[in-house]
């Protein structure tokens, strides 16, 4: 797809400041800035380097000034806003158009010049190449002076206190780091420049909403009147040669491979499919593939990877990825639980999660439908195993099966579904006890087991007993047939029967327990109380717990975050219920539902789907900007639709 933004989109700086791009390089890092060219966040910048994969991540090229000199006369190509009574750098009323159609493209053009910018990562590096294209018709000499404004500071940070930037010889070193530039343009040293940012959207948020970054270098190209000429400026943690327009080649190639290899046709999916592609990344410390749950605050996480993988990497043909990520956490399985987040440097895998494990067991059935890959099964079977057998018997963080055969989880100020808050030791979406979805995926994964069984010549009965034990529970005990629809947890408090989005799994999943009339009951009463189209809200807003805005400083955010706020992922778990429960002509409907994603697609960050939205009016997105598991989920839906 191709997302243009023109001068109607970004009328005022503040709407020059209200849809980004995201180019991602593979191990983590990423160029994001907004499509005036302006960078209101302290995690935005031309190079977020991934020095070591995927997430420590340090922010070396913050932004770019540049000044256009025609005759007598100089404008601003870049924008910005300062913090510091600075007036605001407002090159965006010199932007004719702004065009994302899988690289970022900036047409200028003011007094006869017409300038533009393209952009482009280098997969595996921490490289970005800036390719600059000046025609001028202006009958006069122009200059284009470029100022590259550094943090060298971790990802999420502000920069506080100046530091020493030190050019020489083409790069410049700080705090242990070497940034090089190479450009064909003339690069010099400048006396030291510092500004003091506004970042009107971490203050939206209650981050910070100041940072400084500093500036020790130019680089500055000359036009003669009548002359066309291209040039390049590359940021690198490289010392190598680079040529922009081959990088550029190169990645829209990669697009058509990743395109071909999905075989997905739909407008919409096929975006998706180039999405999806941001998220997986390779992990240093494993040695194999990972996926990031969001950009630009998430890191890779065991439940963010599980449910994304099947969209992003089953949905998109990318099997040997998903071989390889799910080698990554059976290989730190531990006591039947698998990371939630992996190790860094010398702190140990944290295992605080109920849902991934089984959630795995999950992926290699999808992964294997898809493959048909025995072996693989058979190599996944003993950690399978380990799973069933430690959930039976109980493990970490209160995780173990009930007398009824169900799974109860949590305890303390654990929190281990994807409901997982903690504030101030406040659990606003408290779900100690037998969560619904929960023990949906462990049906489910027994059902797997009883199948996978036969297989690997190993005994089904055991698991297949197990299955109708826990089918015969759930049903007795989560479905309210004078409500119709399911608890959502068991833990004899007033939170068992509120009306939440997690009960849509327990009819989505491929094995499920409840009646075609009770399936359906379900969906209806989800798509009565929560759905938007934009995501299922994760309260009902007749309860009275329901916060229908989601903002403000982290508490206030928190409070909210899964009590009515809008979540785009649970939206494909929804429509995947839909199509089972409504049947012939289903699909039809859903592909029409499936427009509003165009419009999320345009609005926040071009060409991804965010994390989340406001309960009430869901239109701006909130949190990461794009989020692994929302693309991955919508990307199953259209799979459903084409292929099956």
């Amino acid at each position: 797809m191709r997302f243009v933004y023109g001068k109607q989109d970004m009328r005022t700086l503040e709407r020059a400041q209200e849809n980004c791009f995201l180019l991602t390089n593979g191990l983590g890092g990423y160029a994001s800035v907004m499509a005036g060219f302006a960078v209101p966040r302290c995690d935005q910048g031309l190079l977020v380097a991934a020095v070591k994969a995927p997430n420590v991540r340090i922010n070396m090229v913050h932004r770019m000034q540049e000044t256009l000199t025609v005759g007598q006369r100089s404008l601003m190509l870049s924008s910005q806003a300062f913090a510091d009574g600075t007036e605001p750098e407002e090159g965006f009323k010199n932007l004719a158009s702004f065009v994302y159609d899988g690289l970022p493209c900036w047409v200028y053009d003011a007094l006869g010049v017409r300038v533009e910018r393209k952009m482009v990562m280098e997969q595996g590096k921490n490289t970005t190449a800036v390719l600059y294209t000046i025609e001028n018709r202006s009958g006069k000499d122009v200059a284009l002076t470029l100022r590259p404004f550094l943090k060298f500071v971790p990802r999420e940070d502000v920069l506080k206190e100046r530091r020493p930037f030190v050019f020489q010889d083409g790069k410049v070193t700080a705090d242990g780091y070497t940034l090089y530039i190479k450009t064909d343009g003339a690069l010099s040293a400048v006396e030291p420049q510092w500004e003091l940012l506004s970042y009107s959207e971490d203050a939206k948020d209650g981050r910070p909403d100041e940072g400084l970054t500093g500036c020790c270098c130019q680089i500055q190209k000359s036009v003669a009147a009548d002359q066309v000429v291209s040039f390049q400026v590359v940021f690198s943690l490289e010392d190598e040669a680079v040529d922009a327009k081959a990088l550029i080649e190169a990645h829209y190639a990669r697009q058509e491979k990743l395109l071909a290899d999905a075989g997905l046709q739909d407008p919409i999916a096929r975006e998706l499919v180039l999405a999806a592609d941001a998220y997986i990344a390779r992990r240093d410390s494993t040695d194999g593939k990972t996926i990031l749950a969001g950009y630009p605050l998430f890191s890779d996480w065991g439940r963010d990877t599980m449910i994304s993988l099947p969209g992003c990497c089953l949905s998109t043909g990318r099997y040997e990825d998903a071989k390889s990520i799910l080698r990554t956490f059976m290989a730190y399985e531990k006591d039947g639980l698998v990371p939630n987040l992996f190790p860094e440097g010398e702190t140990k895998p944290m295992y605080n999660t109920v849902d991934a494990a089984l959630l795995l067991i999950d992926a290699v059935w999808q992964y294997h439908r898809r493959t048909g890959d025995d072996g693989f099964v058979r190599e996944a079977w003993p950690v399978m195993v380990s799973i069933i057998e430690n959930y039976k018997k109980g493990t970490h963080h209160s995780i173990s099966m009930d007398t009824d055969g169900l799974i109860r989880a949590g305890g303390g100020l654990d929190q281990v579904t994807w409901m997982d808050v903690c504030v101030n030791g406040i659990l606003p979406t408290p779900r100690h006890g037998k969560p619904v979805e929960i023990n949906a995926y462990w049906y489910n994964a027994l059902k797997i087991m009883a199948v996978f069984a036969d297989l690997v010549e190993a005994d089904a009965l055991p698991f297949a007993q197990l299955a109708e034990q826990v089918k015969a529970s759930f049903l007795e005990k989560f479905y309210m047939a004078d409500k119709g629809y399911l608890k959502d947890v068991i833990s004899g408090t007033k939170c068992d029967e509120q009306l939440r989005c997690n009960q849509i799994w327990a009819v989505s999943m491929p094995f499920t327990m409840l009646d075609p009339q009770q399936e359906k009951s379900v969906v209806d009463t989800v798509r009565r109380h929560l759905y938007t189209p934009c995501g299922l809200r994760t309260l009902s807003p007749e309860d009275p717990e329901y916060h229908p805005h989601y903002g403000g400083d982290m508490v206030t955010r928190d409070m909210a975050y899964h009590q009515g706020t809008t979540w785009v992922f649970p939206m494909g778990a929804y429509y995947m219920a839909y199509l089972k429960v409504y049947g012939e002509g289903a699909a039809a409907y859903v592909r029409s539902q499936l427009d509003a994603m165009e419009p999320m697609l345009r609005e926040g960050c071009a060409g991804q789907l965010p994390e989340i939205y406001e309960g009430d009016f869901p239109t701006e997105s909130k949190g990461c900007f794009g989020q692994a598991w929302s693309v991955g989920e919508i990307l199953r839906v259209f799979e459903a639709i084409e292929k099956e």
